[in-house]
This record gives structure tokens, C-alpha cells and sequence, in this order.
């Protein structure tokens, strides 16, 4: 049974994790319905918070029904850090997670983010100066090092435990590999094996199906998945790893109505809560999953994502469903 605090995940839960434009709530809501068991907001700039700028604050934007809920922090500045966990504190989030994981140049090359890899003895001051500053648990997300030569994360964790984190989630590559070359779990394992941990030690990278899921769970033992890009398009895949964990046969795939319904939702939260512009211009690297392995569908796809019409977005999507039985998997 994996536990956050007092926040009972199950007994292996399924996190969505924290993307930057992705995992925002219209997303979240449809994690939610289709089985993530807990979800993390996209990282909100700590020098953003504590500067009250419009589009951090934003994104502290948390609804009822998606608890248990995480808001994620990052920055290179302790005090804005410490700060930041004030002002998240005060919006009543289940957790609060510090992004030391990031591996994109603006962000890492600052020493926020993955960059931090690079000074451990600042990432620990770091997180005691958080974990002082606030009531709520807070969790870590981080990768393995920041190159081959830094793999530390095994005593890297332990540390951070003793500091006072309450989870970690590890994505299974260095900051030199972005998302490059396959996720390397077995120092999640090692992580997971260390008898002085008593957190839930969550693993990430690559789980891209249910088979997967369950191999890696059964392989390397850690307490629950956390899962990334496999979920953009495709929420369904949190339902389908639990249930064929559970029996060992497929769920059905959505159908091609079941994946109109979604897109057409999808948008109509996502203009609702940024604005037509924006809402349509970050629904657009969804449409290729929600579509994906549908023969034929290429020049539907090009009107989707070319499109800043919302209603011409919307005819299209009618259109797809009505001719659903025309559109054949290709999988």
C-alpha cells in the first residue's frame, strides 16, 4: 500500500506526471476519469510566483475532484524556492513537488531543474529550506545524474529522505540524455532496495503500454509508475494498465467516437480555462495521439493542427465521428 503522509495512493498507483503545457486542467480531468490515481500540475516558476506573474499563478488553478493533487516547483534560488512553498501552502494542495528533473536548456543550464544534479549539496539545502517552510508533504521528481559520470541518485535519495521528503519519483535517464536512448530502472530498483528507504519510490520513463507496466513493477519493484508522454492523447492508458494488471487481458480500445468524444472535450475545457488562442494552439500536439493508428488520417490530422478556427476545429472533429465506421485502425 503506497502512502503519501496520510494520503492513501493504493496499493500501486498510477501518477500522472507533471508535463510543461500538457498536464494542465483540462488534461487532468480526463487522467482523472480514466484512472490516475494521483497528478501533478505542469512546473510553476518559483521567481514567477513570487513575482505574482500571471502565468504561474495561473497554473496553481486546482479543482476538487482531482485530489489527490501535487503542485511542482522549480528554480535555482533557495529563498524563492522556500518562499514559493508559502505561497503554494496557502492554495491547499495534497502535496508539493520540486522539480529537480527538468533537462531542457533554459531551465537546466540556470540550475534549476535537472541543473541542480549538478551541486547536490545545494539540491539537499534546497529541499530542508522547503520541507521547513511548509505544513503539506512534499515529494521530489529527479532523473539518475546529470551524465554518466554523476549517476549518484541511490545516495542522492537516501538524503533527501533524510531531509524530510515524503515520496520520489525517479525518471530512469541522466539530464545528458533528455529523452534519448532507453531509461536505465535499475537504480530505481536500487533506490527502492536500499533498506534505509521507507518512501514510496515511484519509477518513470518509457511506459509506453500495460504489458510494460506490469513487467517493470514485477521487475523492479518500485511502489507505483509514473507516466508521461504515453498519457498526451491518450488518457485512456492509466485504466488499461490496471486492468490488465489485474486480469491479464485488454481493456477494448477506445473507438474512434470514444476518441472524438474526448478531443472535443479536451478543447472545450482547455478554451475555457486559456482562452480560445491558446486552448486551440495546445490541444494541437494531442490530436496525433488521440488519432493515432487510424489509417488514412493524415490529412484530417494537417486540418486539426493547422487550424486556429474553433469552430472549423469543431465541424472536423464532427466530421471524424460521423464517418467514424470509414476509419479503420491500422494497429
Amino acid at each position: 500500500m503506497a502512502k503519501i503522509r496520510d494520503i492513501d495512493l493504493g496499493d500501486f498507483p498510477l501518477l500522472l506526471a507533471p508535463m510543461e503545457d500538457v498536464s494542465d486542467p483540462p488534461f487532468r480531468a480526463l487522467c482523472k476519469e480514466h484512472g490516475a490515481d494521483l497528478m501533478y500540475t505542469e512546473f510553476i516558476s518559483s521567481e514567477g510566483l513570487i513575482r505574482d506573474a500571471a502565468k504561474s499563478v495561473q497554473k496553481l488553478d486546482i479543482y476538487e475532484y482531482e485530489r489527490p493533487i501535487g503542485i511542482q516547483i522549480f528554480g535555482y534560488d533557495i529563498e524563492s524556492m522556500r518562499r514559493s512553498a508559502e505561497i503554494i501552502e496557502k492554495t491547499n494542495p495534497d502535496i508539493i513537488d520540486i522539480n529537480y528533473g527538468c533537462p531542457v536548456k533554459k531551465v537546466a543550464c540556470k540550475g534549476a531543474g535537472a541543473g541542480i544534479l549538478q551541486d547536490i549539496p545545494k539540491m539537499i539545502s534546497m529541499t530542508r529550506e522547503i520541507v521547513n517552510a511548509t505544513k503539506l508533504p512534499v515529494t521530489v521528481k529527479t532523473r539518475l545524474g546529470w551524465d554518466d559520470n554523476s549517476k549518484h541518485v541511490v545516495e542522492v535519495a537516501e538524503r533527501l529522505q533524510d531531509v524530510g521528503i515524503e515520496a520520489i519519483s525517479v525518471h530512469g535517464r541522466t539530464r545528458k540524455q533528455m529523452y534519448k536512448g532507453e531509461a536505465d530502472w535499475s537504480l530505481i530498483a536500487d533506490i527502492k532496495n536500499n533498506a534505509r528507504m521507507n518512501i514510496p519510490v515511484f519509477g518513470n520513463g518509457d511506459i509506453d503500454s500495460p504489458e510494460k507496466a506490469v513487467e517493470y513493477k514485477n521487475k523492479y519493484g518500485v511502489d507505483g509508475i509514473m507516466i508521461g508522454r504515453a498519457s498526451i492523447g491518450y488518457p485512456w492508458i492509466f485504466n488499461e494498465i490496471k486492468h490488465f494488471a489485474k486480469t491479464g487481458e485488454h481493456l477494448a480500445q477506445p473507438t474512434v467516437e470514444d476518441r472524438v468524444d474526448a478531443a472535443i472535450r479536451h478543447l472545450e475545457m482547455s478554451v475555457k480555462w486559456k482562452g480560445e488562442t491558446l486552448g486551440i494552439a495546445e490541444m494541437k500536439r494531442h490530436y496525433t495521439n488521440y488519432f493515432k493508428g487510424i489509417s488514412h488520417f493524415k490529412e484530417h490530422r494537417m486540418q486539426l493542427v493547422t487550424s486556429f478556427d474553433l469552430q472549423e476545429i469543431r465541424d472536423k472533429l464532427d466530421w471524424i465521428k460521423e464517418n467514424a465506421r470509414e476509419l479503420k485502425f491500422v494497429m
